[in-house]
């Protein structure tokens, strides 16, 4: 689970022309110490929770991994409280805040950067962008979704947001059914950890690439949400706020259905539209 808002902070609040004391949650925010063979690869700053799905779905991403089977160990601290089936955890480092990643092989791609990635960014210190590009596939076309199940997502997507319900302060990725069942939703202080969550458990769960589902984003969709969800091999991708001008770009190239503006019963769409029939 997500790690519950930091409770009992006491703040002042200025309303209505006076101040008053009371307790306020704020969201966890904790960096995690990501290795690679023992070896430092990142810092990420992140709500803590679903830690390995986190590591793995960022190291799916960079294009370090694509199956599970090339994942022969994950080391974690007891503190974490986090146990797998399918996959060997084993909770024996002494830090907390710690993922460490032993590949059965050679990584696909070497890591070219170690780096301190910020809740507000998903693809720091990468050196190119068109790196990013590098290990993206053009999504098939065939998945159809009725555009009025779209809506209705967003609703599903904040009845989910228990942590958020307690300090406004999360993003959410929810991963649906095309015709709106929700698979996985992850809750993160960064927009991005939220949906690396989501492709780790897919990743785990045996479920990538990920063709006949719908992604859901709370915020704008930027660049690095786009290549995120077109890596995990998801069609349609649907954010409440706006999409970037590079984020647009990056899906006509690779035929993602990009939705923007998914408020009340009204959206925008970017790129790919095929795919929203009735």
């Amino acid at each position: 689970m997500t790690k519950p808002a930091a409770p009992g902070l006491q703040v002042r609040k200025w309303s209505a022309g006076h101040w008053t004391e009371s307790p306020d949650a704020v969201v966890t925010e904790e960096p995690l110490q990501l290795m690679l063979e023992g070896k430092p690869l990142s810092v990420v700053m992140r709500t803590p929770g679903q830690d390995v799905e986190l590591c793995l779905g960022l190291m799916f991403a960079e294009g370090i991994v694509r199956a599970l089977d090339e994942v022969s160990l994950v080391r974690i601290s007891a503190e974490a409280g986090e146990t797998e089936t399918g996959i060997r955890v084993e909770a024996d480092l002494v830090e907390s805040n710690q993922v460490d990643v032993h590949l059965a092989g050679e990584p696909r791609r070497k890591p070219e950067r170690s780096m301190l990635s910020s809740s507000a960014c998903g693809v720091c210190g990468t050196v190119l962008i068109e790196d990013l590009k590098r290990d993206l596939a053009l999504l098939p076309d065939g998945l159809e979704v009725d555009p009025s199940v779209l809506p209705g997502l967003v609703e599903l997507l904040r009845q989910g947001q228990g942590v958020f319900d307690r300090t406004g302060g999360l993003h959410a990725a929810g991963l649906f059914t095309a015709d709106g069942k929700l698979l996985h939703l992850r809750e993160d202080v960064g927009r991005h950890n939220a949906v690396d969550k989501v492709v780790g458990r897919a990743l785990l769960d045996g479920a990538l690439p990920a063709a006949a589902s719908v992604l859901v984003v709370s915020g704008r969709a930027g660049y690095e949400i786009v290549q995120k969800s077109i890596s995990a091999g998801i069609p349609v991708l649907a954010a409440v706020g706006a999409p970037s001008s590079l984020a647009v770009a990056l899906a006509r190239e690779f035929n993602q259905t990009l939705v923007g503006f998914l408020r009340g019963d009204r959206f925008n769409v970017y790129a790919a539209p095929e795919r929203l029939t009735r």
